[in-house]
């Protein structure tokens, strides 16, 4: 199949040289004899001739040959078999546009990646979160049906991330599914410090027992362990986290958990490195019990979703506006 670039035409076919050369001719030369030798001289340039197809301009690179492949994308294997990397750069979208958010910067955590199946070893290493050592990420968990954490992290996330570009603010994704696996806690507590976020949500779903029901918000401990120093922020993020576990029961219609968090829908905890390892306003939020079969109906649903990543985003917008 051929190609028709910007920059170039398809060849125009050949003007025929003997006709108007063999009339001026002619007109010059009165004898046939002349005539003979000018029209010998001059050579045919008919079908058959081969002087006039070597005379032909050679036609562009692009007329037959077809666009060049893809590079290969990160998760894919390099040629010599080796086992890539993950990606270490940080998945932003499209600029912020004009609103109440802009100057804003927003990191969104996707929590686990559905890469880490596949990655056992990758993700079993051990990373010092402050407090102690602790896996660099898990497979996290799934519905009943296979639906898997990974899948529905990344889509409340996305989700979030529209809601919030569009009243101005940066959003910056720890993964946005382009890494073959991680990334591990430490680099994404790591993002958002380095993008020196105003506010930080990591987003999860719990795997607890059937029966077991709702949402919860993680809040950070004070923590001050080796590299883990989290007085700064913990009265920060427990505001941050405050406002979206009021508005995500507002938007979503789900209660608090009932079985962790004493019905308020917030628990400290210290060993999770993503908020030990933080230097700015940091919560993790699991949405509802994937195990569960009432919470999976809700998490399974993209309606529902939407309004659990509106619910998140207004918990934002509220403490980013004081």
């Amino acid at each position: 199949m051929s190609y028709v670039g910007p920059d170039f035409d398809p060849p125009q076919p050949r003007r025929s040289r003997r006709g108007p050369l063999t009339v001026a001719l002619a007109a010059l030369v009165p004898t046939a004899l002349v005539g003979w030798l000018v029209y010998t001289a001059v050579g045919d340039s008919g079908d058959g001739g081969g002087g006039a197809d070597k005379a032909a301009p050679a036609p562009t690179s692009h007329s037959t040959s077809a666009p060049p492949s893809a590079a290969p994308s990160s998760a894919s294997p390099s040629d010599d078999g080796k086992k890539p990397s993950p990606s270490p750069t940080v998945s932003t979208s499209r600029p912020a546009a004009s609103g109440p958010l802009k100057g804003k910067v927003v990191v969104i955590d996707p929590g686990h990646n559905a890469g880490n199946f596949q990655h056992a070893a990758d993700i079993n290493r051990k990373v010092n979160i402050g407090t102690n050592w602790k896996e660099c990420d898990t497979t996290g968990t799934s519905t009943n049906a296979g639906y898997t954490e990974a899948q529905f992290t990344l889509d409340v996330a996305r989700r979030l991330r529209t809601i919030l570009q569009e009243q101005g603010a940066t959003v910056k994704f720890t993964q946005d599914g382009d890494r073959p696996w991680g990334p591990c806690v430490d680099e994404r507590a790591r993002i958002g410090n380095n993008a020196h976020a105003d506010a930080v949500v990591s987003i999860h779903a719990d795997g607890s027992a059937a029966g077991n029901h709702g949402f919860h918000v993680i809040l950070p401990a004070s923590v001050h362990a080796g590299a883990a120093d989290t007085r700064p922020i913990v009265a920060p993020s427990r505001d941050l986290g405050e406002r979206i576990a009021g508005n995500f029961v507002r938007d979503t219609g789900s209660a608090p958990s009932n079985y962790i968090g004493d019905g308020t829908g917030l628990v400290v905890r210290r060993d999770l490195g993503g908020l030990n390892l933080s230097t700015v306003p940091k919560v993790f939020i699991e949405c509802g019990n994937m195990r569960d079969s009432k919470d999976a109906a809700l998490l399974t649903s993209g309606a529902w979703r939407q309004k659990a990543a509106h619910g998140i985003s207004e918990g934002i917008v509220s403490f980013l506006h004081g």
